[in-house]
């Protein structure tokens, strides 16, 4: 697929573009474009384009709205100081997204219709990137069944498209150090589960939990697995990493239950710069709690698309009845410092890429 464009789009003038990217917010504002294409049985992949922002035609018998069958994907595009813009490693969202669609019973995308999609949408829209520190481009491919019917069975109809929206930092506070609510009852996936796949249902159960963290002055929830709530798992939108006083990066294995991110993932692969030794294991909470007490445990960081790094700077549980707050000993440490300072600079262009991660799509 090629996804041409629909002539005749109307484009919004570009002194209000420049308006809405002093503050855009974070998926508040939207581009002029969006990309689309069609799966049904009997054709495959067919009907692509990208054509006007424009709301999605859904009857109520839509299947999505009955039976959640859908995925979708999250990347940034970013702009650098000569005015090119850039996609940080697009070719993990095409394989994550093809991930999710195994599990989900949906088609694959081939990752060059996906890469067509997104280059073409983020060529047409580049006005919308912002130049400012702290912002981007956030690009969101998604995948739905749309097929008229009441029955459980997968969908023999599946929209794709690709929408964007300029923001800035995830976190009202920008890259201030958060606190973290630890959930011990409310779980977000489970052995043989969803938890692997980017799929809505995931982030519709972390919701209660996200809610229940926010009544206690926290700004995200770390959940533990569902069978035993001892061991830690991911928070309601991204990885969770720990660092200790003797070199080590710790972070929970992606065992079925936990989204592979690909921010995670750039993160294993740079720690070695700094001296840190990544251990992908099992983490109990008994280990993450004693480990702040007895400053083992040093540091503390989240990591995804959106938040990109995000310092933590307390651990708030409930346990007998009291609330308890477990403060690391450097809420912005220096390695969390520097692999952020590391990895957004490969993503803004201000260092070499060895990696070959990012690609220039304007």
């Amino acid at each position: 697929m090629s996804f041409p464009l629909v002539p005749d789009v109307a484009t919004t003038p570009a002194e209000e573009i420049a308006r809405i990217l002093t503050d855009p917010g974070f998926g508040i504002h939207f581009t002029d474009h969006m990309a689309l294409a069609i799966w049904t049985e009997a054709e495959g992949w067919h009907d692509d384009r990208i054509e006007g922002y424009h709301p999605l035609a859904l009857g109520p018998a839509g299947a999505v709205l009955h039976y959640g069958q859908e995925i979708f994907e999250g990347l940034k595009a970013y702009r650098r100081q000569d005015g090119s813009v850039w996609l940080f490693r697009p070719d993990m969202n095409a394989a994550r997204l093809n991930r999710s669609a195994d599990r989900m019973t949906l088609p694959r995308l081939p990752e060059a219709d996906f890469l067509a999609a997104i280059g073409g949408l983020v060529a047409l829209d580049q006005a919308w990137v912002p130049e400012a520190d702290e912002m981007s481009l956030y690009i969101r491919p998604f995948m739905f069944g749309s097929d008229q019917f009441l029955g459980v069975r997968s969908a023999a109809e599946v929209t794709f498209a690709a929408i964007a929206s300029p923001c800035g930092p995830y976190f009202a506070d920008g890259i201030s150090p958060v606190k973290i609510w630890i959930s011990t009852d409310l779980s977000r996936a489970g052995q043989g589960g969803t938890g692997a796949a980017k799929c809505g249902g995931n982030y519709a159960a972390s919701l209660l939990a996200t809610r229940q963290a926010q009544q206690q002055g926290c700004s995200q929830v770390l959940f533990t697995d569902a069978a035993d709530h001892e061991w830690l798992e991911e928070l309601g939108g991204m990885n969770v990493f720990l660092v200790t006083s003797d070199g080590r990066l710790l972070t929970p294995p992606t065992s079925g239950t936990i989204l592979d991110g690909i921010t995670r993932d750039s993160v294993m692969t740079l720690a070695p710069e700094f001296g840190l030794t990544v251990q992908e294991r099992p983490i109990s909470l008994s280990e993450l709690l004693s480990g702040i007490g007895s400053r083992n445990v040093v540091e503390a960081f989240a990591c995804g698309t959106a938040a990109v790094i995000t310092p933590i700077g307390t651990f708030r549980l409930e346990r007998e009845g009291k609330i308890e707050d477990f403060s690391l000993p450097e809420p912005f440490g220096p390695k969390t410092a520097d692999l952020r300072r590391r990895l957004v600079d490969i993503q803004w262009g201000r260092t070499t890429d060895q990696f070959g991660w990012t690609t220039r799509v304007a």
